[in-house]
């Protein structure tokens, strides 16, 4: 095993050797295959040209506002976020906001995703359409910050003795609201945009992380919602969509966090009182997870309907050791390089105050398999922040690769980035790199590396062209490292094409076509800059003469066409179709089908290969895990007392309060 580059330069730091300090990655284009889900690649609130430019599939219309949007009068609140004020989302016009936001998502070709209020109350305002706000100095008592635009908007703590504002009245900025209230909204978006088979809105999330209305939102509901009322609630919610629109897809529970995966609202509420020690709610439960609870509501109510209510079971994720803000000093920045394994690492302990293993990704699929099986799973909510910077590009582009290599359903990063920062070309590199609409590979291979916090690599095939598409992040600082990407199981062309992000010197952050590398010996060499995200396009062998389609050996191909089908959309590719293991195979026709993902076949070819799967994925031979962190070098005592003094661990701090800083 290679040493771990961190322990190397210890290593070189304490006069031991001048070891060169390289990188691999192992790619097998049969190991762990399976299809990528488009929708991963999602964001929110783009414009029509950000949309455009990133071939963006989903665009979500979410966060704390939509919590309370008054789609009558075309008004939301502002909620925590700012001074709990309503505040006009333009004229009168019913479901304007709402509509002008999916008449863009269609124009830049994305589906889009629209939060349904659930709370009792929403935003109103008055025949002049003025601002409206619910803790008052005058009525309430002087409170310790104020909007400066409006001095009596007051953010509902009490100058007198630091308490909240108890007993306000909702009707100071609100008016109720019913599930027949938000039906009309449905029927409105239905009536002016078709239902979602026929080009309307096609996802409706159940609000937005209501375990902390307590918080957020703390004007119109200041308890905390139990286990059984939240449940409820949801399901009422996605029976009436599912009524007024069958053909629409329902994602809940949009829950914000960590807290808010285990617990409910009253026992996140309650928590602090209790030294977080006891969680009531919770353990008349038997002590189940929250989400986990939801999840067996959810399949209760669904085979009580005869049909699914909840289609996908989404949460959202922001790191909580400081990433998520522009900071970028270089405890941060390492911090953001690897706290995207809390995606999926089963060893990697989250260093903030969650302090254990989060693997968020399988812990999902884990809950959906004990709690509702066949539900799919989203990401409806995540940002690494550092948005102007390049190592917020390299979190960006470690998170696409992962969710597209655990099997993540779909995804909407909050929000979208500023066109042509850093992190808004990482998301083009996957789906846009050469503003012509060529695009990462659509069905996931293996690709390994030996420490994902100094480099993660990516690989797919890509259905078009049969290209493999590997993705090289390298978050290194400061130093360029040599890297080679070893090949298996892929018959590759002479060169591959070198796309590449980074930021030299002063200039701006682009994408660059380099010069093509060659491909030698089954592998590709060569070196990575800094904080660089570098996309590799491998084009299969081009087979020639009177013996194309002949393999002989371990590897080979097979001239034909490859033709792959997922769910509605086929894409046909003339090309070459990977044999190993075989001594022979004929010219003729490779094919899969799969109504949920692409498959792969391994082996040799005959006149006609087929796989067909109706549940998720057909791999081929040679499966083997697909990336993963380092292992021991096995140098002994010396190398070992060297890795202690010089690896030290992160500093971890307690939470203050169940809520975190993001929308």
């Amino acid at each position: 095993m290679p040493i771990a580059p961190t322990l190397l330069r210890c290593l070189i730091l304490a006069g031991i050797g001048g070891v060169a300090l390289a990188e691999t990655v192992a790619v097998d284009a049969t190991a762990n295959v399976h299809a990528i889900d488009p929708r991963i690649y999602g964001v929110a609130f783009g414009s029509t040209s950000q949309l455009s430019t990133l071939r963006a599939p989903l665009d979500r219309y979410g966060g704390d506002t939509t919590s309370t949007y008054n789609w009558q009068l075309n008004v939301s609140n502002h909620a925590f976020d700012y001074f709990f004020e309503s505040i006009p989302d333009g004229p009168l016009s019913a479901g304007q906001v709402i509509d002008s936001f999916v008449a863009a998502n269609l124009a830049g070709s994305a589906a889009s995703v629209v939060t349904v209020p659930m709370m009792d109350y929403v935003a109103t305002t008055n025949a002049q359409r003025d601002y409206s706000w619910s803790f008052s100095q005058a009525k309430y008592g002087a409170q310790t910050a104020s909007d400066p635009y409006n001095p009596d908007a007051g953010n509902g703590v009490l100058s007198l003795n630091g308490d909240d504002v108890a007993g306000n009245d909702p009707s100071d900025a609100y008016v109720p609201s019913t599930v027949s209230f938000q039906q009309g909204l449905i029927q409105h978006l239905v009536a002016t945009h078709g239902d979602a088979a026929h080009g309307g809105v096609q996802y409706y999330g159940l609000d937005n992380e209501s375990s902390i209305w307590y918080q957020v939102h703390r004007d119109i509901n200041p308890i905390g919602q139990t286990m059984a009322q939240s449940s409820a609630t949801m399901i009422a919610y996605a029976t009436m969509i599912k009524n007024v629109d069958p053909t629409a897809t329902v994602m809940g529970p949009e829950e914000w966090g960590w807290d808010g995966y285990l617990y409910s609202g009253i026992d996140q509420q309650d928590a602090p009182a209790n030294n977080y020690q006891s969680y009531p709610d919770r353990a008349a439960h038997g002590n189940v997870d929250y989400v986990a609870y939801l999840l067996s509501q959810y399949a209760l109510a669904s085979a009580s309907a005869g049909h699914r209510l909840v289609d996908v079971f989404t949460l959202h994720w922001y790191p909580q050791g400081g990433e998520f803000s522009d900071a970028l000093d270089s405890a941060t920045e390492l911090l953001r390089n690897q706290s995207t394994r809390s995606l999926w690492d089963p060893t990697y302990v989250d260093q903030s105050w969650v302090d254990t293993q989060v693997e968020l990704i399988p812990r999902m699929k884990a809950w959906v398999a004990a709690n509702d099986p066949g539900l799919q799973i989203g990401l409806t909510e995540y940002n690494w922040g550092a948005e102007a910077a390049m190592n917020g590009a390299t979190a960006q582009a470690d998170v696409l690769g992962i969710l597209g290599r655990e099997g993540v359903d779909l995804a909407t990063r909050w929000t979208t980035p500023a066109s042509a920062s850093p992190v808004f070309l990482a998301m083009q590199l996957y789906r846009n790199y050469d503003s012509a609409g060529s695009a990462f590979g659509d069905s996931s291979v293996g690709a390994s590396v030996v420490n994902p916090d100094i480099l993660a690599s990516f690989a797919a095939l890509r259905s078009s062209d049969g290209a493999l598409t590997v993705m090289l992040v390298h978050k290194e600082l400061t130093a360029s490292d040599a890297v080679t990407v070893s090949i298996a199981d892929f018959a590759p062309g002479a060169q591959a094409q070198v796309w590449q992000l980074a930021q030299p010197g002063p200039a701006a952050a682009a994408i660059s076509r380099l010069s093509a590398v060659p491909v030698t010996a089954q592998a590709v060499s060569l070196t990575l800059p800094p904080q660089s995200v570098t996309l590799l396009i491998i084009p299969p062998a081009v087979a020639s003469g009177p013996t194309a389609g002949t393999t002989t050996g371990t590897t080979g191909t097979t001239a034909g066409t490859a033709t792959a089908t997922t769910g509605t959309a086929t894409a046909t590719a003339a090309g070459a179709t990977t044999a190993t293991s075989g001594t022979s195979a004929t010219t003729g026709t490779a094919s899969s089908t799969s109504t949920t993902s692409t498959t792969s076949s391994s082996g040799a070819t005959a006149a006609s290969a087929s796989a067909s799967t109706t549940s998720g994925t057909t791999t081929g031979l040679g499966s083997s895990t697909g990336s993963g962190g380092g292992g021991g070098c096995g140098l002994g005592g010396l190398l070992g007392a060297l890795a202690l003094s010089c690896l030290v661990g992160a500093r971890r701090l307690r939470r203050s309060s169940a809520r975190r800083s993001a929308t």
